[in-house]
């Protein structure tokens, strides 16, 4: 069932939602060669934490699975398209780095990701990442109250169709406020005009995921990671906004450089 949130739940969304892209953006300036994945999370609890939130994703069991997630955050690299478990993998140079993140600010849930590459990048893994960018800013573009789900996954796709990249269907962006995953789905593809509804008050997390070669995707062995079956490279980036009738607030900006 999707919830519209009340006025004072888009209050706190704000304010957890400035502190999520402020922490998002310190860790990507972390990144470099030679870092161990663990420190990213080892860092993303303490900043968490000095805010004096909880971190969402830590202990959280997605539907379907085994175990509950045992990290802050979630580091993704090269072929890892989403959930990947940080831990003693070592960044090196030119790779293509994904950081997601939730908090939980007081009672609401808040939830971004951004991808980051490792100089020397290669141009077309810059374009991969420049371009995933641009479909996140394009869903955004697509949202307002009366439209529907169809019409932001459309306009993602649109970008990934243009720019010569491919949407990975398996895998979508959702609600989000009161929980990590909420209704509606908010696929990354589609048809304007078709899918679910949506209305002032609803929050979403609108999360493109591009890769360099087919869509296809398996979870890896340690029963989180979603890695491409052919090792294409992937590429990612979230957003919560909360939809307005006017367009689309984006709680989760990432502080500027």
């Amino acid at each position: 069932m999707v919830t519209i949130k009340t006025a004072e739940d888009i209050i706190l969304l704000r304010e957890g939602g400035a502190r999520l892209g402020k922490i998002l953006s310190l860790l990507s300036k972390k990144i470099a060669p030679g870092l161990r994945t663990s420190k990213l999370e080892a860092e993303a609890r303490r900043l968490i934490a000095e805010g004096g939130d909880t971190p969402s994703f830590l202990n959280y069991q997605p539907e379907g699975a085994k175990r509950s997630y045992p990290a802050a955050l979630c580091v993704s690299i090269n072929d890892e398209v989403v959930h990947g478990l940080p831990g003693e993998r070592v960044i090196q140079s030119g790779d293509v780095v994904g950081l997601d993140l939730g908090l939980i600010h007081r009672k609401v849930f808040l939830d971004s990701a951004l991808t980051v590459g490792v100089a020397p990048l290669s141009k077309l893994h810059t374009r991969l990442i420049k371009a995933t960018r641009e479909a996140l800013e394009a869903g955004i573009r697509a949202v307002r109250a009366g439209v529907r789900t169809g019409d932001i996954g459309a306009a993602i796709a649109a970008v990934a169709s243009r720019e010569g990249f491919t949407v990975v269907r398996d895998l979508s962006g959702h609600g989000v406020g009161y929980a990590v995953h909420e209704d509606p789905v908010v696929p990354n593809w589609g048809k304007e005009g078709e899918g679910e509804p949506l209305y002032a008050g609803t929050v979403l997390a609108i999360e493109p995921m591009f890769t360099t070669g087919d869509q296809g995707v398996r979870i890896a062995e340690d029963g989180f990671t979603f890695v491409t079956k052919k090792g294409s490279v992937s590429a990612h980036f979230e957003h919560t906004v909360v939809v307005t009738e006017a367009g689309a607030e984006i709680l989760t900006a990432f502080a500027k450089s």
